[in-house]
Order: C-alpha cells, then sequence, then structure tokens
C-alpha cells in the first residue's frame, strides 16, 4: 500500500528529475488523480474545502477579474472576466450557467465532489490563488485562477469560510477504467425517423436531446444525419478556419467541455501560434490549447433553427469524445453570421470519404 509519505517522496523525485513536468502528467504517471496529487500538499498550500459548492460558485464575483478554465485530455479553455451572474436550476440534473460577456459557463453539478484552494508560488511573479474542483475520479472539471486585477483578500475570506475541518490528503479515490459504451447498431435504429426530427429542429440545443433519444453516439448521428447536413472534414480544418476567422476578424464561439462543465468563448481571435504538437490561441483575455495530434475525426454540422441554419465545426478524439467545436457568434433570435458560413465553405474543403 502506498502511503501519503511515500507519494510525497515520489513526486518531489519526479519533480526534480522533470521540473517542467504538469500536476496532470504527474499524477498519471504516479498512478493517481490529479485530485490526489494537488491534496498531498493539505497543510502547506493547499486546502480542503467543503460546503456548497453553487454558494461557492455564486460567491466568486467578489474576486473580481479572474481566470476561469475548463478542460478535457486534449485541449484547454481560459478566459478571463467577471465571474458573475451565476444560477442554478432545480431538477434531477442539478445544472446551472453563468452567462457574462466573458465568463460564460455550464454547469452539472452531479460531477463536483472535491474542492481544493491551492496557491502556487510563481518567483518573481508572484503568487498565483486558485480554486481547484473534481469530480469523484479525482479529475478536474473546473478552476478559477487570480489575476493581478483580482480581490485576493476576497480570495482569502471565501477559503476560510469554506475550508473544511479535517485537513487530510485526498485517498481511495476510484480510477477503475469505465467500459466504452457500445453503440447501437445502425440496423436497430430507426434512421427515417431520426433524419425527419433532424430537418425538424428549431434550436441546437434540442439536438442533444434528439441524439439521446435515439440512444446513438455523436458521430454515428453524423453519420446518419439526412443528407447534406454533415461533412467530415480533414482534421487540419480548424487551423484554416480559426486563422481565416482571425484575418476577416470574424467573431466566433469556441466550446469545450469537462466531465461537469461547458467553458464558451465568444469573441474575436487574434493571435494564433502552433508550438510542438499544440495549437493555440494566445489572446489577452482568452487561450486555447488544442492537441494537435489527438484529433481523430473533424465534421461539419449543420442544424436547422427557427433563425435558420447554424453551423458548427466539431472534432473528437479517437475514442469518439468531443474535444471541441466552434460556430460562429450568434444570439437566438438572430441568424448566423455569413461570413462564418463562407469561411466553412471555403476552407473546410478537403472532406474525407467515409470508411
Amino acid at each position: 500500500m502506498t502511503t501519503t509519505t511515500s507519494l510525497r517522496k515520489k513526486v518531489a523525485e519526479l519533480k526534480s528529475t522533470e521540473p517542467k513536468l504538469r500536476q496532470r502528467d504527474v499524477a498519471q504517471r504516479l498512478g493517481i488523480s490529479e485530485a490526489e496529487l494537488l491534496s498531498l500538499n493539505v497543510g502547506g498550500n493547499v486546502t480542503r474545502l467543503k460546503g456548497d459548492w453553487k454558494n461557492l460558485l455564486s460567491s466568486l464575483s467578489k474576486m473580481g477579474y479572474i481566470m476561469a478554465l475548463t478542460r478535457n485530455e486534449h485541449c484547454v479553455h481560459e478566459r478571463k472576466g467577471i465571474y458573475d451572474n451565476v444560477t442554478f436550476y432545480k431538477g434531477a440534473h442539478n445544472m446551472g450557467v453563468a452567462v457574462n460577456p466573458d465568463i460564460d459557463l455550464r454547469f452539472f453539478m452531479n460531477e463536483w465532489k472535491y474542492g481544493l484552494a491551492v496557491i502556487m508560488d510563481r518567483g518573481n511573479h508572484g503568487k498565483l490563488h486558485s480554486f481547484q474542483f473534481f469530480n469523484k475520479r479525482g479529475e478536474a472539471v473546473h478552476k478559477v485562477f487570480s489575476t493581478p486585477k483580482s480581490d485576493i483578500e476576497a480570495y482569502h475570506l471565501l477559503v476560510k469560510l469554506y475550508k473544511d475541518d479535517e485537513q487530510q490528503p485526498i485517498t481511495g479515490v476510484d480510477r477503475t477504467p469505465i467500459e466504452a459504451k457500445v453503440p447501437k447498431p445502425d440496423a436497430s435504429i430507426d434512421v427515417p425517423g431520426f433524419q425527419q426530427e433532424w430537418r425538424d429542429l428549431k434550436d441546437t440545443h434540442d439536438f442533444f436531446g434528439l441524439v439521446r433519444r435515439y440512444e446513438l453516439t455523436r458521430i454515428q448521428s453524423f453519420r446518419l444525419a439526412p443528407e447534406g447536413f454533415t461533412q467530415k472534414v480533414d482534421n487540419h480544418a480548424v487551423v484554416r478556419i480559426l486563422e481565416a476567422a482571425a484575418r476577416q476578424k470574424l467573431p466566433i464561439m469556441c466550446f469545450v467541455h469537462s466531465k461537469g462543465c461547458i467553458q464558451i468563448h465568444t469573441g474575436e481571435v487574434k493571435h494564433l501560434k502552433q508550438m510542438g504538437d499544440w495549437y493555440n490561441v494566445l489572446d489577452p483575455a482568452f487561450n486555447l490549447h488544442l492537441r494537435m495530434d489527438r484529433v481523430a475525426q473533424t465534421w461539419v454540422v449543420e442544424k436547422p433553427t427557427t433563425d435558420g441554419i447554424v453551423t458548427s465545426l466539431e472534432l473528437f478524439d479517437a475514442n469518439g469524445e468531443l474535444i471541441v467545436y466552434f460556430f460562429g457568434a450568434r444570439k437566438p433570435g438572430k441568424p448566423e453570421l455569413e461570413g462564418w458560413r463562407e469561411i466553412i465553405r471555403k476552407q473546410a474543403k478537403n472532406p474525407v470519404i467515409s470508411e
């Protein structure tokens, strides 16, 4: 049995030999979750939290200007702004939203289990104060970081308010691999019915329910979509499309999911840069880091709405998991930007023939 003391020793040894290794990578090397790794420093720069995460999230506006981070295995979404207008809804799904021009989030609170307050010492760059939240598997669902404009006194007051009486490391997290869902065979699906319901869509949000009712995976739904509504394209299309949007100063929407949160950026992208395997948006208020070598499939998808067709570019990994997806900037009641459609038509120009 690995003890907390021996784990701390292994962490120190690993970081001494590979000081640039990120927390997620350290945890993976040691065979523990990120939540367990961070909590090894409880009593030092880490404080274990308890209480109602909804109340804590609703109080983050007191910190002022912060950076919100949501990521999955292959994509990191970072957005700076004011963490305000947080609302939660009743019901079994336990959902909530934060709707602002900058911090725009969708919460799925059934996934949230652990909370940690973490202070990172960055030497000459000062200290970085954060709240970090994890699911029952110890996987990060959402993080909030201070900026030079943040109210650090408000941060410390929130830590004091939500501090757990028991300051012990998180242990015993179940990291048993989750069995992949076996797709329903195409032959057992009412394809004509599904296609008609797709044609009859009135809102993009209704698409999730449509796929769920027919027990489809998202990629499977694209394969079975009505003719002309989806197209599989080459995986470099995302680079061409973002670069075209930047040149034309055309605002986009960028969505990234974790297991318990969706984070959205709406606005222009300007500074784009490839760094090794990562393709990056490096703007003052918005950063996106996309692991290009993990993109296995890319689709252009059209969905009918009461405002006309809405077009998305959607990227998936080798397991069929959604990595990131993009739209032209829009709001309900307004049609899709014609400039976005034109970029998609011109830049997603290398269709992939289905196997």
